[in-house]
């Protein structure tokens, strides 16, 4: 069975840190930009950072940019996102995506997905 599986997640206070792990299951990441994406309660999807199959390009929303930091272990297969600083406007369900893209650059936030991770719930809150 294909999937991605994420771990991590949690309430956590403004100016706490989280971090959330991706673990693919049944495929190998190695081939593939992986994406972490966020939705919160009324808003649409949004990209939030990616990383280049060997993890030399990394790529950030300017919302998250200097507070979370991308990276991977192709041989745990698995890709995490650090959080640092979090605040209050970062609380989303956070998913992790195999995207079908060749790359951090350019429209990686809008192609499809070989898989998706399960989601997980970041509550930033006092």
């Amino acid at each position: 069975q294909l999937q991605l599986v994420q771990s991590g997640g949690g309430l956590v206070r403004p100016g706490g840190s989280l971090r959330l792990s991706c673990a693919a299951s049944g495929f190998s990441t190695d081939y593939y930009v992986i994406g972490w994406f966020r939705q919160a309660p009324g808003k649409e999807r949004e990209g939030v950072s990616c990383i280049s199959s060997r993890g030399g390009s990394t790529n950030y929303d300017d919302s998250v940019k200097g507070r979370f930091t991308i990276s991977r272990d192709n041989a745990k297969n698995t890709v995490f996102l650090q959080m640092n600083s979090l605040q209050p406007e970062d609380t989303a369900i956070y998913y992790c995506a195999a995207l079908w893209a060749p790359s951090c650059e350019g429209a990686w936030r809008h192609v499809g997905a070989r898989s998706w991770g399960q989601g997980t719930q970041v509550t930033v809150s006092s």
